[in-house]
């Protein structure tokens, strides 16, 4: 019998399952990816009498593997903040699902463990973009403006590190970040002790973002702006938060970043951010496309140039 810990390979991913194993040590096998990897369930064997727990990846992605793995005997722990679709009723699931725009799965385990481990679930709520969250449980803790700002800034670096089309994309994979940060019951203690990580994580964000912030948009209006970044390892990295940077520079606006699909000419991911004075229907929009998500943010992994003019019309219209 093996145990699963399976994840989505961003900061609130990798901080949800920090948190449940400072709380439940156990061995595991790690089954993560790139931020978009989120059909994860299908990629194990389970067996009869195996144990998995799965954060942060939409039920409805999984739905079919979920209940194959269910209706082999393996018991699923599950907390998730994206459309679930229908959650299987099974004595072997336990589901902890909440879609509210003003959540992430960080901190549904930390409701989930009462708050033991609150700091990396701050660091999971920055990361995701849940800022009056994040800061409100700094202020709760007593912490500084000084140490909010560190965690805000390592919420957005682990975040950033998820995002690119394979793992080569990335500054270190998911599963071995993890593995570096779950040693340390405080983000504080991992920001001192692994120096040589964290600076590697802000400094290529920096760059990145540096670069991306002055690409023009290639639709633009009031409520809604669409911009193509290039082909180039930079901007796959860059594609998730450059869209949360720039909702937060304009509110009352939608914003949606392309990045070019590789080997596939004339195709392109697309991140989608909600205004953040209207954090709904990232996901509604996306799943029109074969894509999915939460309600302020979301994700298309494969869409045609000649389909581009359909998406910015829905996107206007979503946000008009």
């Amino acid at each position: 019998m093996a145990h699963y810990d399976i994840f989505n390979g961003d900061a609130d991913g990798i901080c949800a399952l920090i948190q449940l194993r400072l709380a439940e040590p156990r061995s595991s096998v790690l089954i993560t990816g790139v931020k978009r990897d989120i059909k994860l369930l299908s990629k194990v064997a389970f067996a009869e009498g195996d144990t998995a727990t799965v954060l942060d990846i939409s039920m409805e992605k999984n739905q079919e593997a979920l209940r194959h793995a269910l209706r082999d005997g393996v018991k699923v722990f599950y907390a998730d903040h994206h459309r679930a679709g229908d959650i299987p009723e099974h004595k072997g699931l336990d589901a902890h699902i909440n879609t509210a725009s003003n959540t992430c799965t960080g901190l549904i385990v930390d409701y989930y463990l009462g708050g033991r481990y609150r700091e990396w679930a701050i660091v999971a709520a920055f990361g995701d973009n849940m800022l009056a969250a994040a800061n409100e449980y700094c202020q709760q803790l007593g912490l500084s403006p000084e140490q909010t700002a560190l965690l805000n800034r390592l919420g957005v670096v682990m975040n950033y590190n998820g995002y690119g089309t394979t793992e080569a994309d990335l500054y270190y994979t998911p599963a071995a970040l993890y593995q570096v940060a779950a040693r340390y019951k405080s983000p504080f203690e991992f920001i001192e002790k692994e120096a040589e990580v964290f600076n590697t994580l802000t400094t290529g964000y920096d760059d990145d973002m540096a670069k991306g912030i002055t690409i023009k948009p290639d639709q633009e209006s009031e409520t809604a702006a669409m911009i193509a970044l290039p082909d180039e390892r930079w901007a796959r990295r860059v594609s998730g938060v450059l869209g949360n940077e720039l909702a937060n520079r304009h509110p009352d606006r939608a914003h949606a970043i392309l990045t070019a699909v590789p080997d596939k000419s004339g195709h392109f991911q697309i991140s989608i951010r909600a205004p953040r004075s209207n954090p709904t229907g990232a996901d509604n929009l996306a799943s029109q496309f074969g894509g999915g998500g939460r309600k302020s943010a979301a994700g298309i992994n494969d869409i045609a140039e000649k389909d581009l003019p359909v998406f910015w019309e829905a996107l206007e219209s979503t946000y008009a």
